[in-house]
C-alpha cells in the first residue's frame, strides 16, 4: 500500500503564502537586496512537515538566494525565519544544521583530495574528538568515531558507493558526487534536507536513482525542499509546488494545479499566454 503524503495538504490554499497544518519551516517578511536590486521579497511561506516541496521559476528569480537565506549561508536585510520553532536569526549555517536543517549545494562541495569515507565521517557532528583537549586522548574518543564510521558505511552502501569508499572524492563522476554529498548531510540525521538542484550535471544513469533517494528521505519522515529546473522531476516527486519570480512567491499549490495557473504562464513565457505551461502534467 503506498502513503498519500499530500493528504496533509488537501485543504490549503493554493494562495501565495497560505498556512499549513503543521510547518516546520516559516518565514515572514523576508528581504535581501545587492545594491539596487531586490533579489528576494517574500512576505510569507510555510513549508509543511514530512511532504517534498519543490521550488521553483524562471531564471534570476531569486530562488538560490532564498535558499542561502533559509539555511544562514546569506544574512537577510529584514525578516525571520523560524525552524522547529527557533528563530533562526544569528545562527551560524553550521549550527543551523545542527539543528536538524541540512543541505547539499547545486555545485557540490567534496572535499576532493580526501577518500570518500572521510567526506562522510566529515559530515558527523560532536565528534569528542575535534574538541583540542580531548584530540591527543584517542581512548575519549575511538568508540564514537567508530559508531560514526559505522553509520557512514551504512549510508554508503544505502548509495551504492561503498565500492568507492577508498578512493578519493575527486574520482568520482558528477552524479556520484551528488550521491555523496546527499549521504554525507544524512549523517547528521536531520528532520529537513533542503537540496539545490540535485539534478544537475546528472548523467541519465544516476537521474532515477537519486530520484528514488529523495523520495526515500521522505518516506524516512524527514521534510524536503529543493530548487530544481528539472520539471519532470518537479512533477514527479513533489506533493508541493512553491514558485517564485522577480524575488517574490507568486503561486504555490499541487503540481497538477500549477501548470494551469496564470500568473506562472506569465512568469515563465511572458504575458498574454493561456496554454499550460509544460510541467509533464497529462
Amino acid at each position: 500500500m503506498t502513503t498519500d503524503f499530500s493528504s496533509s495538504l488537501r485543504m490549503v490554499s493554493q494562495d501565495p503564502g497560505a498556512a499549513k497544518p503543521d510547518p516546520i519551516l516559516t518565514t515572514s517578511n523576508v528581504r535581501r537586496s545587492f545594491g539596487g536590486l531586490v533579489a528576494v521579497d517574500v512576505d510569507h511561506l510555510e513549508v509543511q512537515r514530512g511532504v517534498i516541496t519543490a521550488l521553483i521559476g524562471p531564471n534570476g528569480a531569486g530562488k538560490t538566494t532564498f535558499f542561502n537565506l533559509l539555511t544562514n549561508f546569506d544574512q537577510p536585510d529584514a525578516g525571520t525565519r523560524v525552524f522547529e520553532g527557533r528563530d533562526l536569526s544569528g545562527i551560524p549555517a553550521h549550527k543551523v544544521a545542527n539543528l536538524g536543517m541540512v543541505r547539499t549545494f547545486q555545485l557540490t562541495k567534496s572535499l576532493s583530495r580526501m577518500t570518500v569515507i572521510d567526506n562522510m565521517r566529515l559530515g558527523a557532528t560532536s565528534q569528542e574528538g575535534e574538541k583540542l583537549g580531548k584530540a591527543l586522548l584517542p581512548f575519549t574518543w575511538k568508540r564514537q568515531e567508530a559508531e560514526v564510521t559505522a553509520r557512514a558505511d551504512e549510508l554508503l552502501e544505502r548509495f551504492n558507493l561503498s565500492h568507492m569508499r577508498e578512493e578519493f572524492a575527486g574520482t568520482l563522476s558528477g552524479g556520484q558526487r551528488k550521491l555523496l554529498e546527499m549521504a554525507r548531510a544524512l549523517m547528521v540525521q536531520p528532520t529537513m534536507v533542503m537540496l539545490d538542484e540535485p539534478m544537475a550535471g546528472v548523467n541519465p544513469a544516476l537521474k532515477q536513482s537519486l530520484l528514488d533517494h529523495v523520495k526515500g528521505l521522505r518516506e524516512q519522515g524527514m521534510t524536503v525542499l529543493f530548487v530544481e529546473h528539472d520539471m519532470d522531476m518537479v512533477q514527479e516527486i513533489s506533493d508541493w509546488v512553491v514558485v517564485m519570480a522577480e524575488g517574490r512567491i507568486i503561486a504555490e499549490g499541487p503540481p497538477e494545479s500549477i501548470a494551469n495557473n496564470q500568473a506562472v504562464i506569465d512568469a515563465y513565457l511572458g504575458a498574454h499566454h493561456d496554454s499550460a505551461l509544460d510541467l509533464g502534467v497529462e
